[in-house]
């Protein structure tokens, strides 16, 4: 009788087939250190989306999502190290979510045949994935950021910002540097004045740029900042009685912790985005039910609907998706990096899809192809009130300039693959 029981169990177990490995996302995080303040809440997001496909759904396709967190710091050496400790355990897609890391893993990814997706960050010509071909930067980049902050500037002032003064306040690292070249050739299209002021990392002393400000009054000031430079810079912006309604960031200068510790003089600051914002969709009152109230979630709960709590929740979900396309893809719900790579090239977002998943409106329709692994680069505007503490989207996602933009990518991916003996084109 034993033997017949054990022959039973062994029959069923090789009728149900080999068991799946998990599908293992790396989530190359900083919980600590002067850009803390940023990285928690996104990779709170990003981990509580693939708790919440296990626990709902058990996972892609079937299949349980694993997640390995490694802490970087933003540090780029921390963040290679991370990179190789973890590329070994079946990592499908890489989100450093750091320029200085993704410069240093883009030959490291192609040369491993694993994808890495720099979701509004990174290098920007990555666009051009007939030289970048497992480096993705869907749905928008730095160059849409920056053209979608001019595209603004002439919205409110009629189409015509001729004789403007424009300040640009940056992050003097990499990331940046990554507009100034798209502003300086936006300035000559439409004849603003741009006067570029770096801030050394961290970004805590600020003063000298904007005295320079103060006395240069400036029409607008623009700011492509990260971490602590943000809320200093808007605190300075209150002390030398800037007008808010005249300042406007980068996606990775418009979250809560950049204008809170200012109060009410941070009222009216704006940031572009590509991405909705708060908590008014479906599918947080399943992370609320799934995930927090079960005890599961990376945080504490209290980050939820935040800024980058939703870009970092947003992030999950197009890996997500991209997993799902591989699949159908390739017919199989076990797959690899090489697969993710083809899922994530034929990735297609559609309003329909947003809505099945709990997010509806809550950011662009896109289609990924070879040709253009940035997709559409449409950035919308979100503006902070103090009162309520809330941001709020002002500006729906709109088209910025395909033909500058267009013509930078090329340029720019052109030179790396003739640096690097690239033979671009679709394969």
């Amino acid at each position: 009788m034993k033997m017949k029981l054990t022959t039973l169990a062994l029959g069923a177990l090789m009728a149900a087939g080999p068991a799946m490995a998990d599908l293992v996302f790396p989530s190359l995080s900083y919980r600590t250190g002067p850009y803390a303040a940023g990285g928690i809440p996104f990779a709170d997001g990003y981990a509580d989306y693939f708790t919440l496909l296990n626990e709902r759904d058990g996972g892609i396709g079937g299949v349980p999502t694993k997640l390995l967190e490694c802490e970087t710091g933003y540090n780029t050496e921390k963040g290679v190290e991370c990179y190789e400790s973890t590329k070994g355990q079946g990592a499908l897609v890489y989100q450093p979510l750091s320029t200085g890391i993704t410069y240093q893993l883009i030959p490291k990814v192609t040369a491993d045949g694993i994808p890495m997706h720099t979701m509004g960050y990174g290098r920007t010509s990555a666009a051009n994935g007939e030289v970048f071909s497992n480096v993705f930067n869907y749905p928008a980049n730095y160059w849409n950021g920056a053209s979608g902050v001019v595209n603004y500037l002439l919205e409110v002032n009629d189409g015509d910002i001729k004789g403007k003064k424009v300040a640009l306040v940056y992050h003097n690292s990499a990331y940046g540097k990554e507009p100034i070249r798209t502003l300086e050739e936006l300035a000559k299209k439409h004849g603003f004045d741009l006067k570029t002021l770096p801030v050394d990392h961290p970004g805590q002393e600020q003063k000298s740029q904007w005295l320079q400000i103060r006395r240069d009054r400036p029409d607008y000031v623009v700011m492509w900042g990260w971490g602590v430079m943000n809320q200093v810079a808007v605190q300075e912006a209150a002390n030398i009685r800037f007008n808010m309604e005249n300042f406007i960031g980068v996606w990775w200068s418009g979250a809560e912790h950049d204008v809170i510790p200012a109060g009410d003089a941070a009222n009216g600051f704006k940031a572009v985005t590509f991405h909705n914002v708060g908590s008014d969709f479906p599918v947080f009152d399943d992370i609320q039910k799934h995930v927090v109230d079960t005890g599961k979630a990376a945080g504490n709960g209290d980050q939820i609907g935040t800024v980058l709590y939703n870009r970092g929740l947003y992030a999950a979900m197009l890996a997500a998706e991209a997993a799902k396309t591989a699949q159908e893809l390739h017919g199989t719900k076990d797959i690899t990096p090489a697969m993710m790579r083809d899922g994530m090239e034929a990735l297609e977002i559609t309003e329909a899809k947003m809505a099945a998943l709990g997010l509806p409106n809550f950011g662009p329709e896109f289609k990924v192809s070879c040709e253009n692994h940035g997709g559409p680069g449409l950035v919308g505007v979100n503006q902070w009130d103090a009162a309520t503490k809330t941001w709020s989207l002002i500006s729906d996602f709109k088209p910025t300039d395909a033909d500058v933009v267009g013509a930078l990518v090329a340029e720019d991916s052109a030179a790396y693959a003739s640096e690097n003996n690239i033979e671009a084109g679709c394969k």
